[in-house]
């Protein structure tokens, strides 16, 4: 088992900024992908963006390119969100995600979730 925990949602104006963390336990970190999600209100659950085992590769979303950014410590069983230049349709609840195979981009994919942070982007 996997236990993931989110924290560093808030709100924010638009243009500003968010780091989001997944603090990971239970499980040896650095052998899982991990992935960032995200579900706005009366919508699907959206990826978001992933990072390789070893951090080595991270892979994003069209609507996040260049302005978020995946980051890891696996010394301390973290995952980063850096989130710039934010814009009010980021506005969601944002959940980490681990799987022990490789990234996928699809939530199917990630076998252990945490219980997500709220993330508000006003305009």
């Amino acid at each position: 088992q996997v236990q993931l925990v989110e924290s560093g949602g808030g709100l924010v104006q638009a243009g500003g900024s968010l780091r989001l963390s997944c603090a990971a336990s239970g499980h040896t970190f650095s052998r899982l992908a991990m992935a960032w999600f995200r579900q706005a209100p009366g919508q699907a659950r959206e990826f978001v963006g992933a990072i390789t085992w070893n951090g080595g590769s991270t892979f994003y979303a069209d609507s996040v390119k260049g302005r978020f950014a995946i980051s890891r410590d696996n010394a301390k069983n973290t995952m980063y969100l850096q989130m710039n230049g934010l814009k009010p349709e980021d506005t969601a609840v944002y959940y980490c995600a681990a799987a022990p195979g490789g990234v996928v981009d699809t939530a199917r994919g990630y076998d252990y979730w945490g219980q997500g942070t709220q993330v508000t982007v006003s305009s």
